[in-house]
């Protein structure tokens, strides 16, 4: 298990700390990481804290023929919303969840995950806060937290700003992944599972959009119930509990993660060739927030199908007789989950 720091500082390195990087910082984070690691770890987890690589054993792992699945993400500018609102730890969970659908949506069950978090000037609380909310969503996914890495790098941020990146590491059988998002046809569903809100993307015109009308973080939305805080930070949904039991059922055709690009971009990804997707725009109730952009922000339906997810976080296709079974399965895990299109002939996503 390894968590490696870049920082050093004052007393142990007097030239370096005043550059503006502390060893001494560095080392206190790291000690207040440890049982948030350790937190995460299972059997598989071999060797404790500090090493140059985290290790994790996979010989028994019940997949036949395994292969390593593996992806990388970040939360984009969300961070910044974070930071106005000094909320820090839903940034991490959010990094982990979007990492574990990503997986999902490749077919492969995630087993570890490894962070990078960088900054101008690193407070100890806000680190403390990050590495929370990786080890929340680690353990709410039932992955290990392996490792990672935190910088401190004055030169090339700006004091209060970080960034975050996230590596997850999952298994799948070799015949799974090549039948994987291969074998939809004309007439399959599209059942699309809800979403949280935003999740990680969109934010640079969410941002725009909330700062150009004049909101402020803690004051409640104009459909109320919420803070624009809580709207803007609600935490990235993971669909695990309603997709991992689905990843062997031979009815489920295709799946995707609805990212930056929105629809257009991701679910094609999920099809092979020669045919593509028709949706209704009317088969789901778009959440207020994403009404609330268009309108103030004068942006086309079009482009916001392009850029956010309109209240539908990650999509199944799944052969048409076994549609409601698998909708109703998804509901029985928590996950709302409703017939938003169809596959047809052709390619790409198309509008009803």
């Amino acid at each position: 298990m390894s968590e490696g720091t870049s920082r050093d500082a004052g007393s142990e390195a007097p030239a370096y700390g005043a550059a503006g990087v502390r060893l001494e910082a560095a080392e206190r984070v790291k000690r207040r990481f440890g049982d948030l690691v350790r937190s995460t770890s299972g059997p598989e987890v071999l060797g404790g804290l500090g090493g140059f690589g985290g290790c994790f054993a996979i010989g028994r792992a019940p997949e036949a023929d395994p292969v390593l699945v593996a992806s990388a993400d970040g939360v984009g500018t969300k961070i910044l919303v974070a930071r106005s609102a000094g909320v820090h730890h839903t940034v991490g969970q959010d990094l982990v969840n979007h990492c574990v659908n990503d997986l999902l949506a490749s077919g492969a069950r995630p087993l570890f995950f490894l962070d990078y978090i960088a900054a101008g000037r690193l407070d100890e609380e806000v680190a403390v806060a990050l590495v929370e909310g990786f080890a929340r969503g680690c353990r709410d996914n039932g992955l290990a937290l392996l490792g990672g890495e935190t910088a401190e790098m004055p030169d090339l941020y700006e004091p209060e700003a970080y960034d975050l990146a996230g590596f997850v590491v999952g298994v799948a059988p070799r015949a799974r992944l090549e039948r994987w998002n291969r074998c939809a046809e004309p007439d399959d569903v599209v059942l699309g599972l809800a979403s949280s809100g935003l999740h990680t993307n969109g934010y640079t015109l969410a941002r725009k959009t909330v700062q150009a009308a004049g909101v402020r973080l803690d004051e409640e939305t104009p459909w109320g119930g919420e803070t624009w805080s809580e709207a803007l930070l609600a935490i990235h949904r993971s669909y695990l509990p309603a997709v991992a039991p689905l990843l062997d059922d031979e009815a489920l055709r295709g799946a995707a993660h609805v990212t930056g690009g929105g629809f257009e971009g991701n679910l094609p990804r999920a099809l092979p060739d020669g045919v593509g997707a028709l949706l209704d725009r009317g088969a789901w109730d778009e959440p207020p927030l994403f009404r609330w952009i268009s309108r103030e922000g004068g942006v086309s339906i079009d482009e916001m199908s392009r850029v956010f997810n309109l209240g539908i976080g990650f999509c199944l296709v799944v052969a048409p007789e076994a549609a409601d079974r698998i909708a109703a399965g998804c509901a029985e895990a928590g996950h709302s989950a409703r017939r938003i299109g169809n596959i047809v002939a052709g390619s790409g996503v198309q509008w009803a």
